[in-house]
């Protein structure tokens, strides 16, 4: 897929003093009347808003604001760092799954406003687990966000079974991708009932994260696969440089601007016309495990690489230009080259929201890096985003000697948590 195409600040605020329920449940965590601050314990941090006003962050150590009309994660400022997993439901019982969705939710806005799960990781019964794991005690909440996805089968398993009275709510644009060329999709590494996107500055923090929403779903949900990712390989922020991806080129150049307001509701919010109800303001999410064969591309000559991509390495700049913005002439490039085929203009205006990461898991076997992009897109319709450009891409482009699709997954991902007595799902669910 596409590599290369395709907070206004509150006022700092101390933690108040918090209020321990005088009695402590020896399973599990309660805790919905505890007060939600916007600062770390022993520090304070400044609260930022995401998607349609959201606002470059310079303080790595920030909050983001975890309530509002879309989720935070989709166009909020990219962060350095990915913890991303996708779960199998193993209950039945919906109202398991609703009361799952309700804890992780409390969860979720305790630990992206830097705050211990439930009472934390120490100073409870010492008979009892903690409510929380502690490897994040003392870490700022390094503008984590939390992002969560209801996957295919969530609607209707791979047995057909209609598990949770869901299968008529299941989206049109949620579909089943095609098989494109060349993929070689490892079943253990793709699809899944529901994903949780984590993205912090501080990977400790990230993986703290999903770590506890998986302690807190034991029983209900298990991971089925996991990626964590470094990198940035796309921005929302466009004034700020552009991150480069393991093959060294220039990433996200065109990529849609989390402060571009007309942009996002274009191309990657849900409408009232789209349907159904309960996606409005919400996106859809195609994930994608993209394998690069490095040593090959290591040995390729610098004007092959170019050429392949249709940007010099250096500048990033679209060939016969000099700098990296500059408009590019496909006409220019060679037919196979990944920037024509990616670019808007050669699939019918077809535009997504990326926020890919780098990844490199040790080696095959055989002495090759595992390594690659680990590609993130959110669109407003699958059908009209990431499934045209990859048709043209796996079909023409010249990348695909270097690259190989291995793992895949797509999730509607809802409407954002309004306030505190929202939670994730509802809009489906309730």
């Amino acid at each position: 897929m596409s590599t290369d195409e395709t907070a206004e600040q509150t006022p700092e605020q101390r933690e108040p003093e918090r209020q321990r329920p005088s009695r402590r449940a020896l399973i599990g965590w309660g805790g919905a009347g505890l007060a939600l601050g916007a600062a770390a314990a022993g520090g304070t941090v400044a609260a930022v808003r995401h998607g349609d006003d959201a606002e470059p962050v310079a303080e790595a150590g920030a909050a983001v604001a975890f309530h509002g009309g879309h989720q935070a994660g989709i166009a909020t400022p990219v962060q350095d760092r990915l913890h991303f997993a996708a779960f199998d439901v193993t209950t039945d019982d919906r109202d398991e799954l609703i009361a799952l969705l309700k804890e992780w939710t409390k969860a979720a806005a305790r630990m992206t406003a830097g705050h211990a799960v439930g009472e934390g990781a120490v100073g409870g019964l010492a008979e009892a687990p903690p409510d929380d794991t502690g490897e994040a005690l003392g870490l700022k909440p390094s503008r984590l966000t939390l992002t969560v996805g209801f996957g295919p089968t969530l609607f209707q398993d791979r047995k057909g079974r209609d598990r949770f009275g869901l299968r008529k709510q299941r989206p049109e644009a949620l579909i089943d991708l095609p098989a494109f060329p060349g993929d070689n999709l490892d079943a253990a590494r793709s699809g899944g009932d529901l994903c949780v996107q984590a993205c912090a500055d501080d990977p400790q923090v990230a993986v703290h994260a999903i770590r506890n929403l998986a302690r807190i779903g034991m029983g209900k949900v298990a991971i089925r696969w996991s990626q964590l990712g470094f990198g940035k390989t796309s921005s929302t922020t466009p004034d700020a440089q552009t991150p480069r991806n393991m093959m060294g080129f220039k990433d996200g150049t065109r990529n849609v601007s989390g402060t571009d307001t007309a942009a996002l509701k274009k191309h990657v919010w849900v409408s009232a016309k789209d349907g159904p109800d309960w996606m409005v303001d919400g996106s859809y999410l195609v994930a994608r495990r993209i394998r690069m064969h490095i040593e090959t591309w290591d040995r390729t000559s610098l004007q092959e690489q170019e050429d392949i991509f249709g940007r010099n390495k250096g500048e990033g700049a679209p060939v016969g230009r000099q700098r990296e913005r500059d408009e590019p002439n496909l006409k220019a490039m060679l037919p196979t080259a990944h920037v024509r085929l990616a670019h808007p203009d050669s699939n019918g205006g077809a535009t997504i929201l990326r926020r890919g990461y780098s990844f490199t898991d040790g080696t095959d076997g055989l002495g090759r890096l595992d390594a690659g992009l680990f590609f993130l897109a959110y669109q407003r319709d699958v059908r009209d985003g990431f499934v045209p450009v990859q048709q043209s891409l796996a079909r023409d482009d010249a990348l695909n000697e270097y690259i190989q699709h291995v793992g895949s997954a797509v999730f509607a991902v809802p409407p954002g948590v309004r306030d505190e007595d929202d939670w994730w799902g509802r809009t489906l669910l309730s």
